[in-house]
């Protein structure tokens, strides 16, 4: 259905190619998952086999792409439309309506597909992917994972042969993300629609995967999901804890693992974890009292009361439309409240007060608090990334080299003569974050930020937000990315129907929750680990390393 042969693309301002001599066959009806790192040129691998690559990107595309038939070089993507659907990594950027109805039956209307069968499609896939209650939004209103839902839905109505999805989960909650991922399936097994995906958050996407695609240095190699996720360095936890236990064959699904798990479980019976704690005398940074906010006639928050402390690394749960967004922005006083209120406690020259963030300059207000969007582009202003990091500076009042420095550190693949709109996702959202982090603000806000990160990227991340929280600030985090939490929350806040529906410890809130635990949770529950790092301190300090 598709083939690579002897493909080579070098970008217009790129030196070197992003894709090098690659050949590969992928066949009709296969679910090809695509790993990399981030910035390794997955997302033009995609655009290459809808033809965007390179008729909108431009550069130089030797060899050839071939879909059933067609070669991409001798059609646009407008004449490949009806074969190769494609969703990008950023679903706004897609959408031509305003309304999720609109926007569902667009593609069929440019394809000349009659009323009736629209009407049927636009149907069925409102059901496939619990859109139903959202039929008559405006595009805008919706939250990013339920845009991420819309965009996956307006491809699949026009029924193309072959779908391609850049991060299609990344900014879904646990159970929607396995609603699409289910109905990806469903599509690849009974219908013979071939699906090839980039997704970082192997954990959710693996077990679906008839091939993996391996994209390193600009050369792709193609293995079934057992040898390539012995062998690759990036991988889900529950590949490290098979490791770790001398599993073999190594399972890639918690159902497997769980079979596997029983001496593992035996080895930790005596054990606890080690978790980190925040001193309960830990200066309080923010209050929301009594918060209420909605959306004209639409409520998001209710009756929200909540005290942030200096230390604490906050994880904010919850589905797809739960008030995440709303509550980060309402703390940055983008929100006007329509009852209660939001409170930053300052320190100005030694004297302590609280004030409305929404009073504040924005001078002020980059020294006390800092919020990394969805998009994280929203921040860019420079034509590249060295003044846009010179700028950050000159904002912050910080030392010259200061935001440089701490890029360098995340993302050193990123030179300072790219322009910022033209990094991936995962980069941009790293850019975003050392412009915020270096004014140093005591409240740290970051909405989804591990989408499009890689698991050795991620590892920076939490680096560096421990390192933040060790000095006193409170990091909060809208995340869907349980792997995350479990890694660096000290507590957790779900939201659900407006309100509060739990907040506590980490371990307390997701261990047993079967949306919202991660993979080592459900392998050895009923033992409280969250972490594959957990185990292994607790078998080292144990001497139990060897027995397994």
């Amino acid at each position: 259905m598709i083939h690579f042969d002897q493909v080579t693309f070098t970008y217009p301002t790129s030196p070197a190619p992003v894709l090098r001599d690659i050949s590969a066959h992928i066949a009709e009806g296969e679910l090809a998952l695509l790993v990399g790192a981030t910035g390794s040129g997955k997302t033009t691998l995609l655009r290459a086999i809808n033809g965007l690559v390179p008729h909108f990107s431009g550069g130089h595309l030797a060899g050839s792409v071939t879909i059933d038939g067609r070669r991409t070089q001798d059609y646009p993507p407008r004449e490949l439309a009806d074969l190769v659907g494609f969703v990008p990594q950023d679903p706004m950027s897609g959408f031509v309506t305003d309304l999720v109805e609109d926007e569902l039956a667009y593609s069929m209307e440019s394809l000349g597909v009659d009323q009736q069968t629209m009407r049927r499609r636009v149907e069925e896939t409102l059901d496939l992917l619990g859109l139903s209650d959202l039929r008559n939004r405006a595009l805008r209103t919706l939250s990013g994972g339920q845009q991420q839902r819309v965009a996956i839905g307006a491809v699949l109505t026009a029924h193309p042969k072959v779908l391609v999805l850049d991060e299609p989960t990344s900014a879904l909650d646990p159970g929607a993300a396995e609603e699409v991922l289910a109905a990806l399936h469903r599509l690849v097994h009974d219908l013979g629609v071939t699906v090839v995906l980039a997704e970082h958050r192997l954990e959710r996407v693996v077990q679906y995967a008839d091939s993996i695609l391996l994209l390193k240095d600009g050369q792709l190699s193609i293995a079934n999901p057992s040898s390539a996720m012995a062998e690759s360095p990036i991988a889900p936890p529950v590949i490290h804890l098979g490791k770790l236990a001398g599993w073999s064959p190594l399972p890639i699904s918690i159902r497997d693992a769980r079979r596997c798990a029983g001496p593992l479980r035996n080895a930790l019976v005596d054990q606890r974890p080690r978790l980190r704690a925040v001193p309960h005398s830990s200066p309080v940074i923010a209050t929301v009292t009594d918060l209420e906010v909605g959306y004209g006639r639409t409520p998001v928050l209710s009756d929200i009361s909540l005290q942030f402390n200096a230390g604490e690394i906050i994880a904010l749960m919850g589905r797809n439309g739960a008030g995440k967004s709303t509550l980060l922005r309402s703390l940055i006083g983008l929100h006007t409240p329509e009852h209660g209120k939001v409170r930053l406690d300052l320190v100005t020259q030694g004297a302590s007060h609280s004030a409305d963030p929404s009073e504040l300059n924005s001078r002020e207000l980059l020294h006390h608090v800092g919020l990394v969007p969805q998009e994280p582009s929203d921040l860019f202003e420079a034509q590249d990334v060295a003044q846009e990091c010179r700028n950050s500076d000159r904002d912050a009042g910080c030392t010259p080299g200061t935001t440089r420095a701490l890029l360098a550190l995340m993302a050193p693949a990123i030179v300072d003569s790219m322009h910022p709109r033209d990094l991936s996702d995962g980069q941009q959202m790293l850019l975003a974050l050392c412009i915020i982090v270096a004014a140093k603000p005591p409240l740290l806000l970051l909405d989804e930020p591990t989408r499009g990160l890689d698991y050795p990227t991620k590892t920076k991340l939490v680096d560096i937000l421990r390192g933040l929280a060790d000095t006193g600030h409170c990091v909060v985090m809208a995340t869907h990315d349980v792997e995350l939490v479990a890694e660096l929350a000290t507590r957790v806040i779900i939201l659900g129907d407006t309100e509060v529906v739990a907040d506590g410890p980490t371990v307390d809130v997701v261990t047993g929750s079967p949306m919202f635990a991660p993979q080592v949770a459900k392998i050895l529950a009923p033992q409280p680990w969250l972490t594959v790092g957990q185990v292994h301190d607790a078998l080292a300090r144990a001497n139990k390393l060897e027995d397994l």
